[in-house]
């Protein structure tokens, strides 16, 4: 039996339709809203139906943008020949603020998973071949996630670039900064002491 009135039930099934979103933190924010003045109302409303109404793939990257090619496709100050291949677009944004990375990217939009169904004809690698046949790259850095499907994807990816005598690098894994040992787990250890370079 619900206490709450069938909107305000409906509105709380909203929000536990987002992700990490349980059934309280989806009450506070059902609550949260409808305490919300009309004019932020609408401007909440509004800015979710402009962003599904305006964002677009990017159609060299596949990165969301308002505009095609994106940004960072678009910029002269961009590296053409480098392309860093990422899951998700939130990955982009994660690389891009380190301010480190100059080159340009490629998103897969998921991993190769066949526990789950995904081959490599679910996601984005047949756009980046495509992508690389039309231009001259000189290093394909693949910054997957280092779970088992994002080194899958890695391995997969490095087989079928490698061929075409492109540099392939894949970023390295390890210990966070300001990371214990003693907390650290066998993988991630492993993964430290593959990347290991000389002092």
């Amino acid at each position: 039996m619900s206490y709450y009135s069938p909107s305000i039930e409906k509105l709380i099934e909203s929000f536990e339709k987002l992700p990490s979103i349980g059934h309280k933190t989806a009450v506070r924010l059902a609550f949260h809203m409808l305490d919300l003045n009309d004019e932020d109302t609408n401007e909440f409303i509004n800015s979710i139906v402009n962003a599904k109404a305006n964002l677009k793939y990017c159609s060299t990257c596949y990165n969301i943008s308002d505009t095609d090619p994106c940004p960072i496709c678009s910029s002269p100050k961009r590296d053409n020949s480098i392309i860093c291949v990422v899951e998700d677009v939130r990955d982009i944004m994660a690389m891009e603020r380190t301010h480190e990375f100059k080159g340009v990217y490629h998103v897969l939009h998921g991993t190769i998973s066949p526990m789950n169904g995904i081959g490599p004809e679910d996601i984005k690698i047949k756009e980046l071949l495509n992508r690389i046949s039309q231009t001259d790259i000189k290093e394909i850095i693949i910054a997957t996630n280092p779970r088992v499907e994002g080194e899958a994807t890695a391995i997969y990816l490095s087989k079928i670039i490698k061929p075409l005598g492109i540099k392939v690098t894949r970023i390295a894994h390890g210990i966070p900064v300001g990371g214990d040992l003693e907390y650290t787990d066998e993988i991630t250890l492993s993964k430290a002491l593959e990347g290991r370079r000389e002092l």
